[in-house]
């Protein structure tokens, strides 16, 4: 997975996107949609996410897409678009909720969609590779299977780069 950044042609981009352009710009969560197997499909609230996919892990997927990374440090969360399909049971999202706030309980105020300072970006990282190994596991997918789905998602779109469908703010 070390490499995933490097053959996909897709760029992750603050914001929800109504498509991806040709450039394959969407946030985190759309992307993850379309890697695992999804119809693509807009993402503003996480709780628009399939069922299969851990809310507090998305929310903070989410936060560091928008929030947390510049451009560049953005395209680092590439290789955590097929690890986001792995919800649980309650008690585990509970505390993968809990760990996530325990981490940064000053900038937890998003849920109640306030105004928020996110983490930095390397803290979040570090938080998000830590509730992602609670509870159960994303199905490992094969990067070639990956990468046919998000180049099926791009060649579907008339528009070279794709645009913000509103402001990350909104």
């Amino acid at each position: 997975m070390d490499d995933f950044d490097h053959i996909l042609n897709w760029k992750l981009k603050a914001g929800s996107h109504l498509f991806p352009g040709k450039d394959g710009g969407t946030c985190i969560n759309e992307a993850a949609v379309v890697a695992t197997g999804f119809e693509y499909q807009r993402v503003s609230r996480v709780e628009e996410m399939p069922e299969c996919f851990s809310r507090p892990i998305c929310k903070l997927a989410m936060r560091l897409n928008d929030y947390a990374a510049t451009d560049a440090e953005r395209q680092r969360l590439l290789p955590y678009v097929t690890r986001l399909a792995c919800a649980d049971t309650p008690e585990v999202e509970a505390k993968r909720a809990a760990f996530i706030k325990s981490q940064d309980p000053t900038a937890w105020p998003f849920d109640r969609g306030l105004n928020v300072t996110a983490y930095p970006f390397d803290h979040g990282l570090k938080v998000l590779e830590c509730a992602l190994a609670m509870g159960r596991q994303a199905d490992t997918l094969g990067i070639d299977t990956v990468k046919t789905r998000m180049e099926e998602a791009q060649s579907r779109s008339s528009r070279l780069a794709s645009l913000a469908d509103s402001p990350i703010w909104a």
